[in-house]
């Protein structure tokens, strides 16, 4: 059974990535990474969603980075609204499975941290 204390962590860490979306910069990243090194060895399933959250947030920015160089070749205008809303949009998605005791897998993420 998964604790009322192991959800909230959980959806902590997806949404700290919050931080990176309200200005601070690199928050997307750095938000996950806190709380996930501070809990994660506390609770398996609270280090599974702190990995999968971080993993995501660093390929996305990684991502809008891309789209912020191809904002000189006029595309970047298109994707880095894209990439911004789906981010937003997963993150969210990813906070409200893991309050529910669910587990959730990204789109479009890598491995970084296994």
């Amino acid at each position: 059974m998964i604790s009322n204390e192991e959800k909230q962590w959980a959806m902590l860490c997806h949404l700290a990535a919050l931080s990176g979306f309200i200005g601070v910069p690199y928050g997307n990243v750095l938000g996950p990474l806190v709380v996930w090194l501070w809990k994660r060895n506390d609770s398996i399933y609270v280090d599974r969603h702190g990995k999968e959250s971080l993993n995501f947030h660093i390929a996305v920015a990684i991502y809008l980075t891309i789209a912020f160089i191809l904002c000189f070749f006029l595309i970047g205008f298109l994707v880095l609204p894209v990439v911004y809303l789906m981010g937003l949009i997963c993150t969210v998605i990813g906070a409200i499975k893991a309050s529910n005791g669910e587990h959730y897998l990204y789109p479009f993420s890598m491995q970084f941290v296994s």
